[in-house]
């Protein structure tokens, strides 16, 4: 079958064409902006693609149109498509018919560490040798890949709630039917196509009515938003997690924290082992929890997904260290939330107490791009020394006002060559300098590195 997808450079969309190669199917894809590192990974597959949507013609050969969420009306793409005969599908819907249909689904949702917990499930089902598939909003270091299609029977998916098409105003995770599913947190998120937190919830609760009643929902404990969902009614085992909670049923807890940090887990007051890792902070060890109790509903022995645990490399941007340059750590993250922020920032800090952290971030998202969590967003640099912003002219609020109260660890710029530069000013050896956005941060990181390099080579 010829498939042709638009927007196929994100993420998702992306590992749909992966796939769908994979399944022996003739994949060609457009979209907007086509650059590396996934234009590189495509064309590497035997891809085709078209940079911009004018021009397209969906003729004889194209079997079936995959339509990306970021498309909608008034696209040339989609009006084209939809003066024409071929079918078109979303990638959730394409996914659930031609891939997920026989298998054993493990999907994990929730507004933060949907990433990072799937990557840390794939890991310990390869490690256990069971194979499994997957697709991923982000890269895991020990795959190299967000996606891919394999014979095993599990398959393992990041649920994401956001919007699934122009066409199909439901979350994406409606589709995926799964036997086993994770709710890592709930907060309100999404603010462009969700109007309060009760219309979140009602997407989730419409994920909770398709897990089968043998089936296994594993809930963060003590996260009043999920604990509200469930209320509404719910036909599955439930098992919690958390961490440093004797009352939950899967608790972690640190024995140490340095540059190799050891946590110990237990099962409903059980001591069932210790690992140690490269990991940061208590909202890792919860993701953990989530990936340890979807692994052990398919039967992974606990010690066996420990293992796998010691061994995890973790996911590009997220926290991911791109090296010391000029005596400076350079970090990366894609936290682009308020509690995000506040997390990543508590995990660095809990790792060298005594270094400065700068924080560099960049409010991208729609929701943070509109100010909703403006309020929130003041209460999260307590453990930054120095917080740079970067405000593009998209932003629709200011903050040297909204972020007054940080006085003079404030530093706000409206262009990166200029925020790179006082960043330059600023940092030191021995700084801890963390890069926040959901996006490529207009080259910020390249810039940043490379500028560190040449301090250094004078």
């Amino acid at each position: 079958m010829r498939l042709h997808i638009l927007g196929i450079c994100g993420t998702f969309m992306g590992g749909i064409a992966a796939i769908a190669k994979s399944a022996g199917h003739q994949v060609s894809g457009s979209d907007e902006n086509v650059y590396p590192p996934m234009s590189t990974q495509l064309r590497k597959l035997g891809i085709k693609l078209q940079e911009g949507y004018e021009g397209i013609e969906f003729g004889d050969d194209v079997d079936c149109v995959i339509v990306g969420n970021v498309l909608s009306r008034g696209n040339p793409a989609v009006e084209k498509l939809l003066n024409s005969n071929v079918p078109y599908y979303s990638g959730p819907q394409w996914l659930a018919e031609n891939v997920l249909q026989d298998k054993w689904v493990l999907a994990i949702a929730g507004t933060h560490g949907k990433t990072t917990t799937s990557s840390m499930l794939s890991w310990i089902l390869e490690h256990a040798g069971l194979e499994p598939g997957f697709l991923i909003g982000g890269v895991p270091n020990n795959f190299s890949i967000s996606a891919r299609l394999c014979d095993s029977e599990y398959f393992v998916v990041e649920a994401d709630e956001y919007d699934t098409a122009f066409f199909d105003k439901r979350a994406k995770f409606v589709h995926y039917r799964p036997r086993t599913l994770a709710i890592t947190n709930i907060e309100y998120d999404h603010a462009d196509i969700y109007p309060d937190l009760d219309s979140i919830l009602w997407q989730f609760h419409q994920l909770v009515r398709t897990v089968p009643g043998e089936g296994l929902i594993a809930r963060k404990r003590n996260d009043d938003n999920i604990t509200a969902l469930l209320g509404r009614g719910v036909w599955t085992p439930c098992e919690t997690f958390a961490a440093d909670d004797s009352e939950a049923d899967w608790m972690a807890h640190y024995e140490l924290i340095g540059a190799k940090s050891r946590f110990s887990v237990s099962r409903a007051g059980q001591l069932l082992g210790e690992a140690g890792w490269d990991l940061l902070g208590s909202h890792n060890l919860e993701n953990a929890l989530a990936a340890l109790a979807c692994a052990a509903h398919v039967g992974v022995e606990v010690s066996v997904a420990l293992e796998a645990l010691a061994t995890f490399k973790g996911v590009k941007r997220r926290l991911e260290k791109r090296g010391v340059f000029a005596g400076v750590s350079v970090y990366e993250d894609f936290a682009h939330h308020p509690t995000a922020i506040a997390r990543t920032l508590a995990a660095l800090r809990s790792r060298e107490p005594e270094r400065r952290i700068i924080a560099v971030v960049e409010p991208r998202s729609n929701t943070m791009k509109m100010g909703v969590h403006r309020d929130e967003l003041r209460k999260v640099f307590g453990d930054a020394d120095c917080v740079f912003v970067f405000a593009s002219e998209l932003l629709e609020w200011r903050p040297e006002t909204v972020l007054a109260g940080l006085g003079a660890k404030l530093v706000v710029d409206h262009d990166v060559d200029e925020l790179c530069a006082h960043l330059l000013e600023l940092v030191q050896e021995g700084d801890q300098v963390l890069l926040m956005s959901n996006g490529s941060f207009h080259g910020l990181p390249r810039l940043l590195q490379q500028a560190l390099n040449a301090r250094e080579a004078e």
